[in-house]
């Protein structure tokens, strides 16, 4: 029997890749998130930054070492629209910061307690029986700046989250009203089952990041043509969770409103043998800092099915 979700609620999930679940977290739980967030943002020395921006265009997307090693570490990322052509700020740095990542879960304690000390975002894990022991490798909080807040285009994260097989599964949450003016999640429900991951983004051995095929030509052509459909735009109250599948195709608009739309949102993986994690990833687990287990045991469900 499931812990936490309905089995309609399950059902929802496998069959359209992704589910809204109303007030995950409540207000106390949220607005310590954002106003983690906010701080986190005032207290970070702009004057050291080298100026990373946060792109999301395959012919230029980040990949620089400030990029490349941030996964055991809190860094921030700025908006396209923030920098001048000589590296300096166009607005204050509050107004200026696309993301920080990608460790929030484990270095900071606000995050960490709803990302891997949280017995509701265990319970949903095994509901959904995506993962036998699952691993959280990365963590954001995106802003969406007013204005200038970036449209991400079509994507799943898979393709930048890559296992053999592909195992992601994202945990968003909204700490501000997510609306169509202000860059709401838009999904192409289904997509995930008929849409397979094409390309992964990987560092280059010459440096810097970019994607590499996985499939002929003619088989990602036959993939885009699949790929059609009409999109759901998802609008989201305060403490409102998406649970996203790593395959489900989905995208945001540029923030056109006067309203940030921070959110947090973090990802899992299955973890070896079931799913193989290499080196050819961007984000790389550290000695120090490998990625840490979800779940305080392995999912009986999918080990015994005595326990479903």
């Amino acid at each position: 029997m499931p812990e936490f979700l309905a089995q309609d609620q399950i059902d929802q999930f496998h069959r359209n890749g992704y589910l809204l679940l109303p007030s995950f977290l409540n207000p106390e739980e949220t607005n310590n998130l954002l106003e983690r967030s906010k701080q986190l943002i005032t207290e970070f020395p702009i004057e050291s930054h080298p100026r990373t921006k946060f792109t999301t265009g395959e012919d230029n997307h980040v990949g620089d070492n400030y990029f490349l090693t941030s996964g055991d570490k809190i860094r921030f990322f700025l908006e396209e629209d923030a920098v001048d052509k000589d590296g300096n700020l166009n607005r204050e740095k509050e107004k200026a910061v696309n993301k920080i990542g990608h460790a929030l879960h484990e270095l900071d304690p606000v995050f960490r307690k709803v990302t891997l000390e949280n017995a509701k975002v265990q319970a949903v894990a095994r509901d959904l029986a995506m993962h036998v022991d699952p691993v959280a490798l990365q963590s954001m909080i995106i802003c969406k700046q007013p204005q200038i807040g970036g449209e991400v285009g079509e994507h799943n994260d898979s393709t930048f989250l890559y296992t053999d097989p592909p195992s992601a599964l994202g945990f968003w949450f909204a700490l501000e009203q997510c609306t169509p003016l202000n860059g709401a999640l838009s999904f192409l429900p289904g997509s995930h089952l008929n849409t397979p991951i094409t390309k992964r983004f990987v560092r280059l051995p010459e440096g810097g990041t970019g994607f590499e095929n996985l499939v002929p030509p003619e088989i990602e052509a036959q993939a885009a043509a699949l790929a059609r459909g009409k999109y759901i735009l998802e609008a989201c109250s305060p403490g409102d969770l998406v649970l996203i599948h790593g395959a489900v195709l989905h995208k945001s608009e540029r923030n056109a409103s006067s309203h940030t739309r921070f959110a947090y949102t973090f990802h899992m993986i299955e973890s070896p043998p079931r799913a193989l994690y290499d080196a050819k990833n961007w984000l790389q687990p550290t000695p120090s800092m490998p990625f840490s287990h979800v779940l305080n045991e392995p999912n009986l469900k999918l080990i015994n099915p005595a326990f479903a």
